[in-house]
């Protein structure tokens, strides 16, 4: 298997976990928008908190392809 298509599988698999990052995080938000008024402290709380890792994960994920997708100007 070549390098680059090596490469591109490794996109493929990122993109991959990305959609499920963004998935996940999407469900949470609508959780917390339609039980905010019901749920516990402790819930909202932790959904925030859940939340915005999901977003730093969704980051550093989408920074990884871009430098994938970079180096493969080099080949």
């Amino acid at each position: 298997m070549s390098e680059l298509d090596i490469r591109k599988e490794a996109i493929a698999y990122y993109k991959f976990w990305l959609g499920i990052i963004v998935i996940s995080g999407i469900g949470l938000v609508s959780w917390l928008l339609s039980n905010a008024e019901t749920a516990s402290e402790l819930k909202i709380f932790s959904a925030v908190i859940t939340i915005g890792f999901i977003g730093l994960s969704a980051f550093f994920v989408h920074k990884r392809i871009e430098r994938i997708i970079s180096s493969l100007r080099e080949l």
